[in-house]
């Protein structure tokens, strides 16, 4: 199999219907975070804006956050929170071009689109397939691949060998997680455990239970992750890896977080903002063992991207042992370019590592 990126055809602008249809209005924000009312809400799908004649693509989309004009030839989508007094923010309810606003919903020839029927019956031989080919094309052309893991995928000690060699050999480009799977990825370099069990027979380990607990400590005092790794007591893991090979990592915090570790944010906002930053640049989304950083990064990140004038989709797989959710994950992209698989997470990745390496 040969991978080869979908293409993008663009409405054509030509037709009447566009050529006749208004600019957009806009209207100026008043106060930080507020937009005005009216606002139009944007999709998972490419929205284009009629501004002066002319019909504007966005770099990029995120569900829920509003357009706005920059100038008569950039339309930016932004959060809520980040709206700044002066924005002009585009009105509108109508996708169909009749206020200037209008929804493309067939521009890839072949994106991917999954329903709720995917379920631990499926066959998904020709969804590893893809993914291979996709994964070596996205290496060798410069794309973006963004894991997005939940504890579960790091308490396997074949599963951490196999995370570190994909990072080692390119196919990891960005991580997003929380507090726990660092914590526990670099408990098993430091201890051989992973939340108290062994990390390779998976035997509790007498006082274990003070594992997770003692490596938060250790890192605060160090006072920062790279500064424990530093100290050359990690022996291993993908977290040890990601650092070393300068893969950037955002940990965005939960409500019940233990320690944390530094550098987890505990900002909201802030942990968002990070977490766009990376999916800004994805090319590929793959999405392991976490329902709530999962969802969040399918609300976050775009289904397009347009790099060189060339308008690409962004590929996102939601990987589980639960059908419930990679069907939650499906929910929040509309169902629009997101593959989903059934099967345990540990399994998926050492699939990914023998067949790439």
């Amino acid at each position: 199999m040969s991978f080869k990126l979908p293409k993008f055809i663009e409405p054509d602008f030509t037709e009447d219907f566009f050529v006749k249809a208004p600019n957009v209005k806009t209207s100026e924000v008043k106060k930080d975070g507020v937009a005005p009312r009216g606002f139009f809400m944007t999709s998972v799908l490419p929205e284009y804006f009629k501004v002066k004649g002319q019909w504007i693509l966005p770099t990029q989309t995120s569900i829920d956050c509003v357009a706005v004009l920059r100038d008569d030839s950039t339309v930016e989508i932004v959060e809520f929170r980040n709206l700044k007094v002066g924005d002009k923010v585009i009105l509108g309810e109508s996708k169909d071009g009749s206020e200037g606003i209008y929804k493309h919903k067939d521009g890839f020839d072949n994106i991917p689109k999954v329903g709720l029927t995917r379920s631990v019956e499926s066959s998904f031989s020709r969804d590893y397939d893809e993914l291979y080919e996709l994964l070596k094309y996205e290496r060798e052309n410069n794309g973006h691949i963004v894991w997005v893991l939940g504890p579960a995928v790091v308490f396997d000690h074949d599963t951490r060998i196999a995370l570190s060699e994909l990072a080692e050999n390119g196919y990891v480009n960005g991580l997003l997680a929380g507090n726990a799977m660092a914590t526990h990825d670099l408990e098993g370099g430091l201890l051989g455990t992973s939340l108290g069990q062994n990390i390779y027979t998976q035997e509790s380990v007498p006082m274990g239970h003070y594992n997770h607990l003692d490596l938060i400590n250790e890192a605060r005092r160090a006072g920062s992750i790279e500064a424990l790794l530093d100290e050359g007591n990690i022996k291993d893991g993908f977290m040890k890896t990601c650092v070393e090979k300068n893969i950037p990592i955002v940990l965005a915090g939960s409500i019940r977080d233990d320690g944390p570790l530094p550098s987890v944010y505990h900002n909201v906002s802030f942990g968002l903002d990070a977490m766009k930053e990376e999916t800004d640049k994805a090319t590929v989304v793959i999405c392991l063992a976490t329902v709530l950083h999962s969802v969040a990064t399918a609300n976050l990140a775009s289904s397009y991207r347009v790099t060189d004038g060339e308008v690409r989709p962004v590929y996102f797989y939601s990987v589980d042992i639960a059908e419930y959710a990679v069907n939650q994950v499906a929910a929040a992209r509309e169902h629009v370019g997101v593959k989903t698989i059934v099967t345990n997470v540990q399994d998926f990745v050492v699939h990914i590592q023998k067949n790439l390496l």
